[in-house]
C-alpha cells in the first residue's frame, strides 16, 4: 500500500513530544499509545507525592499557561531580504513577532542548540507591555496586537496595579516562553534573566519550577545606577537583578573572566626573578597552628614571630624548601617580615566572578544610554537599554566561540552588538538569533519623526551602525566578522489548508489548484517549510530552473524543495546529479503535489528517485 507522508504543518507538539519520550524510556507504561498513570505510579512509587498540601507555586491562569507553552502553532516565519543586512553570507537571525509564537517555531530546528540565552523581560512596574495572549487563536491575537489597540479601541501597552490581576498576568505572560526557552538549551546552556524588585521572588519561584532548584546558579546584582534619586521616600534603589539558571548543572563549566590589566599590573619583578612577575602575600594566618608558631630568621639576622593569635602558614622544614627556591621576600634590604612570592605565570588565568557586580565593570544605565545615544548621531531613541559591557561579561561566561545566542526580548538589541564586540575580540563566530515584537511607536516620538516606526526598525539599524562601528575600529576584521543578520517576520501560514479548511466544494477546488497564500512567494514556502522539518533559518539555499519547475537545494543536499507551475520528472534527475556531487546522505524531497504535469510525471519521478536509493518515505508533499 502506498505511504502518504506530507510535511507538518505545524510546530513540534511539545506534549506529544513528551510522550513520545515517556513511552521510549519506560515502554511499560503505554496503553494504546497514552500514557497509564497508575503504571507509573506504581513504578515510581514513594517518588510520587499525592498529599493535598504540599509546598506548591500557583497562580490564577497557571493551567492555561501550562496548555499554552503545550499548543503547537501553524504560523511561520517570512523573510524579509531588503530588511537584511549581508544576507547570503550571515549565520545571525533578527526575527520580528511575538516571541511566543516564535519560540514554537524554533522549536525543531534549534532544540538543545542554543549555549545561552539573555533576556531582559518587561519588568511589571505598571508601566510594561504584557502579552495578552489569546489561547484559541494565538496568530489572530498577535497581528491584533501589533496594531496596539483591540476591537474596542483599548490600549493593550500597560499592565497597571490596578487591573486585578497585577502579578498573575505578568506570570501567565513569562511561563510559557521560559518553558519553551529551556527546550531549545544544550544540556551545559544557561540562561540570564534580568529583573527587578516588582517580580523577582515570583520569577524565582517560577524557574525554580520550570529548571529545578538544583541548577539555579546565581542571583546576580548589577549595580545599574550611581547616584540617589532624591525624590524617592524611603529608598532609591541603584540595582537590578540577574537571575541565572542552567539547564543541567553537572555539565556546566564556566569560562570564568579574564584577568584584567589592572589586576596584571600588579604584579613586578623588582628582584630580578627568572619566573617573571610575582607579588607578594602574607605568610601568617589565623587561627593559629602551634607547630607552626616559631622564629624567622631574616637575612639580615632579625628573627621575627607571627603575629599574636597566627601562626605561619609553612611548617619549618617547607619554609626552607621555599626560602632555598627563592619564593620568600624579606624586603629590598632583606629585614622585613617575611611574605610568599606569587608568580603571575603560576596563578590561574581567569577569575570565578563574583554575584555584585559594580557599574565600574559592566557599566550603568546612564552610560548605556549615552552610549546608544551617540551611535544615533546624538538622538536618544531608548531609554535604559542595558549596556554592552554587561551582556558582554555574560557572553564571556557561558559561551563558547562557535555557540549561538538568543534573545527573544531583544528591544535595543544590545545583546547582538555584544555578540559582534566578542566575536571581534576573540576571533569567535558566535551566532544570534533576535526576537522582538514589532510594537509600534508613538507618532510623537522623535524616532517615528525620523522613520524608525517600530522598534525593530531602531533596533536593526543599531545592528547596522553597530557592526560599521567595530570594523571601523578593527579594519582588519571587513572580511571576517559576521555583521549581518537575516530578518524573518511572524506571520500566517503561506499554505491556504493550514491556516483554514474548505467549508465548500470552490474552497477545496481552490486548495487542489493553488495551495499557497496569494502573497506567499516561493521563498516564503521555503523557509516554512525548513522550519516545519526542522532545519536552521541560516542554512544555504540554491535555487535552480528545471524546465517549469524550480528546485532549491538547502544545505548542500540535505532538503530539495520543488515548487513551480509545471513539475516534470526532469527534476528527479537533477536531485540525483546534485546528491551524487555532493555526497549527500539521508536527503529529504519535498514536492508540490499539485503542480505536477500529470500524475504520470508525478510516480515516474517518486520511482526515479526510488531507483537512486530515496524511499517514498522521504518524499514529501505540500
Amino acid at each position: 500500500m502506498e505511504k502518504k507522508h506530507t510535511v507538518s504543518k505545524s510546530s513540534l507538539d511539545v506534549r506529544e513530544n513528551l510522550i513520545q519520550r515517556l513511552l521510549q524510556d519506560i515502554p511499560e507504561i503505554a496503553t494504546d499509545g497514552k500514557v497509564d498513570l497508575e503504571k507509573l505510579k506504581n513504578i515510581l512509587e514513594n517518588k510520587v507525592e499525592e498529599s493535598t498540601e504540599r509546598y506548591n507555586f500557583s497562580w490564577n491562569g497557571k493551567k492555561q499557561a501550562m496548555k499554552l507553552a503545550q499548543q503547537a502553532t501553524v504560523a511561520t516565519l517570512k523573510p524579509n531580504k531588503k530588511k537584511s543586512r549581508n544576507w547570503d553570507e550571515t549565520s545571525n537571525v533578527y526575527i520580528e513577532g511575538d516571541n511566543l509564537e516564535v519560540l514554537k517555531l524554533l522549536q525543531k530546528a534549534y532544540a538543545n542548540k542554543v549555549k545561552l540565552i539573555y533576556i531582559d523581560p518587561p519588568y511589571n512596574t505598571g508601566k510594561d507591555f504584557v502579552y495578552r495572549d489569546n489561547f484559541e487563536d494565538s496568530i489572530e491575537n498577535y497581528l491584533e496586537q501589533t496594531k496596539q489597540i483591540d476591537d474596542e479601541g483599548n490600549r493593550l501597552t500597560v499592565n497597571s496595579e490596578t487591573s486585578g490581576r497585577y502579578h498573575t498576568d505578568w506570570l501567565n505572560m513569562m511561563y510559557p516562553r521560559i518553558k519553551l526557552a529551556r527546550n531549545l538549551l544544550t544540556e551545559d546552556g544557561v540562561i540570564f534573566i534580568s529583573i527587578d524588585d516588582s517580580e523577582q521572588s515570583n520569577l524565582r519561584k517560577l524557574c525554580d519550577e520550570i529548571f529545578g532548584e538544583q541548577n539555579f546558579l546565581a542571583q546576580v546584582i548589577w549595580e545599574r545606577a550611581f547616584s540617589p534619586i532624591n525624590l524617592k521616600k524611603n529608598f532609591s534603589e541603584s540595582h537590578d537583578y540577574i537571575l541565572v539558571y542552567g539547564k543541567d548543572i553537572t555539565k556546566i563549566v564556566s569560562n570564568g573572566l579574564k584577568r584584567s590589566k589592572d589586576t596584571n599590573d600588579r604584579y613586578s619583578n623588582i628582584d630580578n626573578d627568572p619566573r617573571g612577575p610575582w607579588t607578594s602575600g602574607d605568610l601568617s594566618v589565623g587561627p593559629a597552628i602551634e607547630k607552626n608558631i616559631y622564629p624567622i630568621a631574616t637575612p639580615e639576622g632579625r628573627e621575627i614571630m607571627p603575629p599574636s593569635g597566627y601562626s605561619w602558614r609553612l611548617s619549618e622544614n617547607k619554609l626552607k624548601e621555599y626560602i632555598e627556591d627563592n619564593r620568600i621576600w624579606f624586603g629590598e634590604n632583606g629585614d622585613n617580615t617575611p611574605r610568599i612570592k606569587r608568580f603571575l605565570s603560576e596563578v590561574k588565568q581567569t577569575l570565578v566572578p563574583m554575584t555584585i557586580w559594580k557599574y565600574e565593570d559592566v557599566g550603568h544605565s546612564q552610560s548605556a544610554s549615552q552610549y546608544l545615544k551617540k551611535l544615533f548621531d546624538d538622538k536618544a531613541y531608548f531609554s535604559y537599554p542595558k549596556p554592552v559591557l554587561l551582556i558582554k561579561r555574560i557572553i564571556e561566561l557561558y559561551s563558547d566561540p562557535d555557540s549561538i545566542v538568543l534573545d527573544f526580548f531583544s528591544g535595543s538589541a544590545t545583546t547582538a552588538e555584544a555578540v559582534m564586540q566578542m566575536n571581534s575580540e576573540d576571533g569567535g563566530n558566535r551566532r544570534f538569533i533576535m526576537v522582538q515584537l514589532p510594537e509600534r511607536l508613538n507618532e510623537k516620538d522623535i524616532a517615528y519623526k525620523d522613520g524608525y516606526y517600530t522598534i525593530p526598525d531602531i533596533a536593526e539599524e543599531r545592528i547596522r551602525r553597530a557592526g560599521n562601528k567595530i570594523i571601523t575600529e578593527n579594519p582588519l576584521l571587513a572580511d571576517s566578522l559576521d555583521s549581518g543578520f537575516k530578518v524573518f517576520e511572524l506571520s500566517k501560514s503561506n499554505i491556504k489548508k493550514w491556516n483554514t479548511e474548505p467549508t465548500d466544494l470552490d474552497e477545496q477546488f481552490d486548495l487542489i489548484t493553488n495551495n499557497f497564500e496569494e502573497k506567499s512567494k516561493p521563498l516564503d514556502v521555503v523557509y516554512e517549510i525548513m522550519l516545519k522539518q526542522g532545519l536552521d533559518l541560516t542554512y544555504p539555499i540554491k535555487e535552480t530552473q528545471v524546465r517549469d519547475a524550480i528546485v532549491y537545494d538547502v544545505a548542500l543536499g540535505t532538503m530539495f524543495i520543488v515548487l513551480g507551475d509545471k513539475i516534470t520528472s526532469n527534476v528527479a534527475g537533477y536531485i540525483i546529479e546534485q546528491i551524487t556531487e555532493q555526497k549527500a546522505e539521508n536527503s529529504v524531497v519535498v514536492l508540490q503535489d499539485e503542480k505536477f504535469f500529470n500524475d504520470s510525471e508525478k510516480l515516474n519521478t517518486i520511482e526515479q528517485l526510488n531507483a537512486s536509493g530515496i524511499q517514498y518515505e522521504d518524499i514529501l508533499s505540500i
